[in-house]
């Protein structure tokens, strides 16, 4: 017999589909944490180098990253860790370090559309019409500013710091008040 759920209430995932949806979460966070590091990579060889053959190549090798593969690799993670957090006891606003990673996810998501991409975008087409990168922070902020989050909840996810919510510590409040009773 199934125990009864609150109508409103979101149905939690089990075990197996609680390991798959973690597997799936860890490994795009990964990737997404991965391609930014060799975005960084390129973008400072593209902001370093002296050849105009090899700012080329890095930057339009940036853009493939960009157009490829963050966008579905971060879309992923935000899914994925959605799906993580209204599916476990972990919830959405439970915990400060849910929330804080939530927010950042979308955040840097948003800014990866709005911000990395078309700065790569420009950097591309300036080059490729025979000028030189425009702006060297076109290719660098996105990934210094990127891979500075995901390390921070990278270390967020391990160490679980700050504690429940407001709404966390009210929601936990009557199975407190029913173990002291019992």
């Amino acid at each position: 017999m199934k125990p009864k759920q609150k109508p409103h209430s979101i149905p939690k995932l089990g075990r197996p589909a609680r390991r798959a949806v973690l597997v799936v979460h860890v490994t795009a966070s990964a990737s997404w944490l991965g391609l930014t590091l060799g975005l960084l990579v390129l973008g400072t060889t593209a902001a370093t180098t002296g050849s105009a053959v090899t700012v080329e190549a890095s930057v339009r090798a940036m853009k493939l990253f960009a157009d490829w593969l963050l966008l579905p690799v971060a879309f992923l993670t935000l899914l994925s860790g959605l799906v993580l957090s209204l599916g476990t006891p972990w919830g959405l606003a439970r915990y400060r370090w849910v929330c804080t990673k939530f927010w950042l996810t979308l955040a840097t998501t948003t800014a990866t559309v709005f911000a990395l991409r078309p700065g790569v975008n420009s950097a591309v087409t300036a080059v490729a019409a025979g000028g030189p990168l425009p702006d060297a922070g076109d290719v660098l902020f996105g990934p210094v500013v990127s891979l500075s989050a995901y390390v921070f909840m990278t270390v967020i996810s391990v160490l679980k710091p700050w504690g429940p919510t407001r709404r966390g510590r009210r929601l936990r409040e009557p199975a407190r008040r029913a173990l002291q009773d019992a």
